[in-house]
């Protein structure tokens, strides 16, 4: 891991950021023009100026008050984010307000990334709200995509005064989002430096954390952690019961800056009224055609989800099952009453034997390219491929299930348990699973990176990693096959030169990989 390596990294994706931050606002600008918008500044924790705008509904006089809903903007990006879907919902009655989140574009502050003070700001302008517009503070919602997500779950967390929060494709373990496994998700975290770095003013704590994780400081590994637990919902996931908001999880398969699994188990541990969701796509991008005022299922069902939990709308939303997936093989969507019953079975596929592999070179088995790869499988149901057979043995170790008789329906989180001996004491591997056609060509289905550290060399240990969840249908006649290999250029990796891992199967603890099936 070089930093010149990490260093051209980071600024293709700050020109990546640029692009979506540009085409964004070059979008959605003309809808600062199509409605009755206020702009207003908005004094945030400490004083510090939030800048914000008001959407009313038609009518609006002061002689009856209206819920409330309150958006925190995503990472990166202008209050005129979301002007679009704010003026729908002031349309159908709601006063709307955005705000621009401190640190960002015209706000100030620096960015606290869902800090304490973020937290603040939240109920600093519902207060706000509340005292200059004629919101109900009865019926106060939070809602915003990313960033807004995030900082939605939180307040919810410390503000009782918020009944619903719709959290469209955010988090909910921050170090794990960017950090799973023990592994730096480099284009991931690159992306967000870079969006940073263009539209806002980064704290010097901000530039530490990603200096210290692109540099792979271990001494700075647990700051690093508790720093990101501080902003992370999981860990006030009792608050967020005890106060009661109804919570709405809605996120992509394909996830490249917060994936899946983490929603999954948040949505778990919550005993609020609750829903999940979860389609194809990329960090956002499921959400985006709304944000242009298209017809969008997403902001549909926010849209739902707010007007039952604050207007008290008998829409049959809080009567549907709550878990509803869309799988990334086929339209329409399926219905569960919790995460568990999503997978029916799991079967195991046996990794016999003993396989050694060499570290420090890209077989050719990648998770793809932060973004691109996953809207390409949202809008084409073109996943990343590799040649199964044609993978180098040398620095890929493979294997595969029979052909299936009937189509498998993988539904949920991927399990690998394995013995791994190393010849190095520090090392990082990628785990793979392909759905392999008759011609050997294997179409993507999830990945993971695994870390480790302080490993004696030549001592065996076991391996538990669980790959982002996922819905995928592999045809009848396809294989599956697990793929492990050392390096991609989504993760950075800890491998030292001339590194070996070898992959053994002993009697006593066999290694496996195990599927999750929906009922056949």
């Amino acid at each position: 891991m070089g930093h010149s390596r990490t260093s051209v990294r980071t600024a293709a994706a700050g020109a990546v950021s640029a692009a979506l931050v540009a085409g964004t606002v070059v979008g959605l600008a003309p809808a600062a023009q199509a409605g009755s918008v206020r702009f207003v500044d908005i004094s945030g924790d400490g004083g510090t100026v939030l800048k914000a705008n008001v959407v009313m509904p038609a009518g609006a006089d002061g002689s009856r008050r209206y819920p409330l809903i309150v958006l925190p903007t995503s990472w990166g990006l202008p209050q005129v984010e979301y002007l679009t879907q704010a003026q729908k919902l002031a349309d159908t009655g709601y006063v709307v307000l955005t705000y621009n989140v401190r640190g960002f574009w015209q706000s100030g502050g620096q960015i606290e990334v869902a800090g304490p003070p973020d937290t603040a700001d939240a109920s600093k302008v519902i207060d706000w709200a509340l005292a200059h517009t004629p919101a109900d503070p009865a019926h106060v919602g939070m809602a915003g995509v990313s960033y807004g997500a995030g900082i939605s779950l939180l307040a919810a967390a410390h503000d009782k005064r918020i009944k619903a929060v719709a959290a469209l494709s955010g988090w909910a373990d921050l170090i794990d989002s960017i950090y799973s496994g023990r592994t730096q998700h480099v284009q991931a975290a690159a992306v967000l430096d870079g969006a940073a770095t263009l539209t806002g003013r980064e704290s010097p704590e901000l530039r530490e954390i990603f200096d210290n994780l692109y540099s792979s400081n271990l001494s700075k590994e647990q700051q690093m952690i508790d720093w990101g637990r501080k902003r992370s919902p999981a860990t006030y996931v009792d608050q967020l019961n005890k106060n009661g908001a109804a919570v709405m999880l809605a996120s992509a398969w394909g996830d490249t800056v917060f994936p899946a699994n983490q929603n999954a188990d948040f949505y778990e541990k919550l005993t609020v009224p609750k829903r999940l969701e979860l389609r194809p796509g990329d960090h956002a991008t499921a959400e985006l055609t709304g944000l242009f005022g298209l017809p969008n299922d997403v902001w549909t069902d926010t849209e739902r989800w707010l007007d039952h939990y604050l207007k008290g709308v008998d829409n049959g939303i809080d009567r549907e099952q709550p878990v509803q997936l869309q799988s990334r093989s086929a339209g329409g969507y399926e219905g569960y009453p919790d995460w568990k019953s999503i997978a029916a079975t799991r079967r195991k596929i046996a990794l016999a034997g003993s396989t050694t592999i060499h570290a420090n070179v890209d077989s050719g088995a990648d998770g793809g390219i932060v973004f691109l790869s996953s809207i390409l499988d949202q809008v084409g149901r073109l996943p990343p491929v590799a040649s199964i057979p044609l993978l180098p043995r040398r620095w890929a170790a493979v294997w595969q299930s029979e052909r299936y008789g009937s189509t498998q329906h993988v539904r949920g989180t991927v399990k690998l348990h394995t013995t791994l001996t190393p010849t190095k004491e520090s090392g990082t591997l990628v785990a793979y699973l392909y759905d392999v056609g008759p011609l050997g060509l294997g179409k993507l289905v999830s990945n993971a990176p695994y870390t480790w550290h302080g490993r004696t060399p030549g001592t065996p240990f076991g391996v538990d990693l669980e790959l982002f969840s996922t819905a995928y249908d592999v045809p009848a006649g396809h294989r599956l096959a697990l793929v492990v290999d050392t390096v991609d250029p989504l993760y950075i990796e800890h491998n030292p030169s001339g590194a070996q891992l070898t992959f053994s199967s002993p009697a006593n603890d066999p290694s496996y990989v195990s599927i999750p099936l929906r009922e056949q």
